[in-house]
């Protein structure tokens, strides 16, 4: 199978959002018409099930992996189109915990220990919903750009030296930050997402500067959902939405993906980190994949690929 066969087959997928995204984002096709099938999917309606009054799903926003702030992120990489109420109850739930004055971020050697990949995912999320203009929003915009690091990450270990950043926690916010900047055109913003791209660009998005060896195997390996994990798929997803990913220093993340690629031309999860919706240990709210190809993963190898120009 060789990609374009690939995109046959998410395109023969059960999800109209899956057959959207291919559409749209590997077949470089219009597909505006299609939005309002999207809300009709499997998975989007199971990520909208069992919503409260209050936006919420009555647990802790959270709540791994049934709380409001995970399917907030789902549901948008699932297309869901801005305005939609259910998604915008559910990020204003969001918003009200994130905003609290009870939160605090505590700090060292003046530098804040922040979990950014919250405050990150939640600003990409409200900014594809249509929401950058609320306060709430410009406030998590404005948080992430005071806190980022001198190396131009974000860090949460009260261990951290303040010379290097976290990649994990870095991730979300260069997504959300760049969002935020497509929204409003607020340069800080994009200056800042610009800052932490070349953090992982200095690093060829998994070596390290010393020995030029790999920090972690596990980040070359695709997962699905990441939720606030990196690995290099999710890192030339997030280096792609802001032009960057074909910037030379991302071959080796590239070649890596490529490699990846099963002889049938689609991607596989390399691990997951939830469990069955049926699962009592911190179940996901539907069912992305455990095992054999995976759609969300494929869907994004193949837009990486396509933005890099290596779809072929």
């Amino acid at each position: 199978m060789d990609p374009h066969t690939a995109a046959d087959w998410l395109l023969s997928s059960g999800e109209p959002a899956i057959r959207l995204l291919t559409r749209r984002d590997v077949l470089g096709k219009r597909a505006d018409g299609d939005t309002g099938q999207v809300l009709a999917g499997a998975k989007v309606t199971a990520l909208l099930s069992g919503q409260q009054p209050g936006g919420g799903f009555g647990v802790h926003p959270y709540r791994k992996w049934t709380g409001a702030h995970w399917r907030l992120v789902s549901l948008v990489e699932l297309a869901v189109p801005a305005g939609e109420p259910r998604a915008a109850a559910a990020a204003g739930h969001v918003l009200t915990w994130l905003t609290s004055p009870s939160r605090r971020v505590p700090q060292t050697g003046g530098l804040a220990l922040s979990h950014a990949s919250i405050q990150g995912n939640a600003l990409a999320a409200c900014c594809r919903l249509g929401l950058a203009a609320d306060p709430r929003v410009q406030q998590l915009a404005a948080s992430l750009i005071a806190w980022q690091w001198p190396d131009g990450g974000w860090n949460c270990d009260p261990a951290a030296t303040g010379r290097r950043s976290s990649f994990h926690e870095s991730l979300a916010p260069a997504w959300g930050l760049h969002e935020y900047w497509q929204a409003t055109g607020e340069k800080a913003a994009r200056d800042t997402a610009s800052r932490a791209a070349e953090l992982f660009l200095e690093h060829r998005l998994f070596r390290s500067l010393a020995t030029g060896q790999v920090i972690n195997r596990t980040w070359l390996a695709p997962h699905y959902p990441p939720y606030w994990h990196y690995d290099i798929l999710q890192a030339l997803l997030v280096l792609a939405r802001m032009g960057r990913a074909g910037d030379p220093r991302a071959s080796d993340a590239l070649n890596e993906l490529q490699r990846r690629r099963l002889p049938d031309g689609r991607w596989q999860a390399g691990g997951c980190w939830w469990k069955p919706p049926t699962s009592s240990i911190t179940p996901e709210v539907v069912d992305w994949g455990r095992s054999g190809p995976n759609e969300m993963i494929t869907l994004n190898a193949l837009r990486v690929l396509r933005a890099t120009g290596r779809l072929t």
